[in-house]
C-alpha cells in the first residue's frame, strides 16, 4: 500500500504546495480545505490528491475527516498539522475575539488533529506527526506577540509530546519552522490589518511602521512555499527524524542565538526521557 498523508490548511501556502508535492510523488493525500469542491476542480488532474472539508477549530470536523481516512485506507502515514495565520496587532490594541480566533486556529486547532489521529497513526504501528510552528515560536517579535504565543504554545505541546511518542508509540514528532514566506505577508497578515480597522493612529504606530519596514527589507525575496514542501519531503524520508527543522537558511540565522547548543532540539529530549521516564 501507497504512503498516506492528511494535511490541514492545504487551500493555499504551505499545505497546498506540500499536498501538490506528496501527491505528484505518489502518495495519496488527504488535504484539508473549508471549499474542497472548489480546489478539487481546479487539481482535477491530480489523480492522487483528494480535498476534504475541514474546519480545525470544529474537533468534530477533524474526527470526520480521521475517520474517511480509516474506512477508505485503514492507515495513516503522516499527520502535517500545518492550518494557522498569522496576526499583527499588539496585546494592548487586540481585540479578545481576535485572540480568540488566533488560538482556537493555531493552538487548539493543532490539538484537535492530533487526538483526532493518534488512534489511527497508534493502530498503524508507526507515524509521524509534524506542525507547521515558525521561527515566532522560537523568537518573541516585536507587534507579533499574539501570535508568536500561539506558536510558542504549540512548540511547547510537541517537544512535550516527543519526549514520549517515539518511544512509547512509534510516532516522530516535529516542529516545521519557516521563515518569511513569499506572498503571506502582504497577502494575508497586513491584509487582516486593513480588514480589521488598518494601521491605527496610536502610541503603536511608530513600532509597527519599524517593524513592516525592517521586515520588507529584510525578506526581499521571501522563501517559496514551494520550497518550504521540499523541506516537508525531505524530512518524511530522514531516518532520524529532529524535533525541530527550520525550512531556509534566513530561518536559520534569524533564530541562531536560541538554538545554538541543540539545533534539532533532539538532545533537549532526550535528556528529558532520561531524566523524567528512565529512558
Amino acid at each position: 500500500m501507497g504512503k498516506i498523508i492528511c494535511i490541514t490548511g492545504a487551500s493555499s501556502g504551505i499545505g497546498l504546495a506540500s499536498a501538490l508535492k506528496f501527491a505528484r510523488e505518489g502518495w495519496i493525500v488527504y488535504a484539508g480545505t473549508r471549499n474542497p469542491a472548489r480546489d478539487q476542480e481546479q487539481y482535477r488532474g491530480e489523480s492522487n490528491l483528494h480535498f476534504v472539508e475541514l474546519e480545525v477549530t470544529k474537533p468534530e470536523s477533524v474526527q470526520a475527516v480521521i475517520e474517511r481516512i480509516d474506512q477508505e485506507q485503514g492507515q495513516l502515514d503522516v499527520l502535517f498539522a500545518n492550518a494557522g495565520f498569522g496576526y499583527l496587532r499588539a496585546l494592548g490594541q487586540a481585540p479578545l475575539e481576535d485572540i480568540q480566533k488566533v488560538f482556537d486556529t493555531n493552538v487548539y486547532g493543532v490539538m484537535h488533529t492530533i487526538r483526532a489521529a493518534l488512534p489511527l497513526l497508534r493502530r498503524t504501528g508507526y507515524g509521524h506527526i509534524v506542525a507547521t510552528s515558525s521561527v515566532g515560536g522560537l523568537v518573541g517579535q516585536p507587534m507579533n506577540e499574539i501570535y508568536c504565543a500561539s506558536k510558542f504554545a504549540v512548540e511547547g505541546l510537541l517537544e512535550s509530546l516527543a519526549t514520549y511518542y517515539k518511544p512509547q508509540f512509534n510516532i516522530d514528532v516535529t516542529l516545521l519552522e519557516p521563515g518569511a514566506i513569499a506572498t503571506e505577508f502582504n497577502k494575508t497578515v497586513l491584509g487582516h490589518v486593513a480588514d480589521t480597522g488598518g494601521i491605527l493612529e496610536d502610541e503603536y504606530k511608530p513600532v509597527l511602521d519599524a517593524y513592516t519596514a525592517t521586515f520588507l527589507q529584510r525578506n526581499v525575496v521571501p522563501q517559496t512555499a514551494a520550497s518550504v514542501a521540499d523541506v516537508m519531503w525531505d524530512l518524511v524520508h530522514m531516518e532520524t527524524k529532529p524535533l525541530r527543522i527550520r525550512t531556509s537558511e534566513q530561518a536559520e540565522a534569524f533564530v541562531s542565538r536560541k538554538i545554538s547548543t541543540d539545533p534539532t532540539g533532539l538532545e533537549g529530549v532526550l535528556n528529558t526521557r532520561k531524566i523524567q521516564l528512565n529512558l
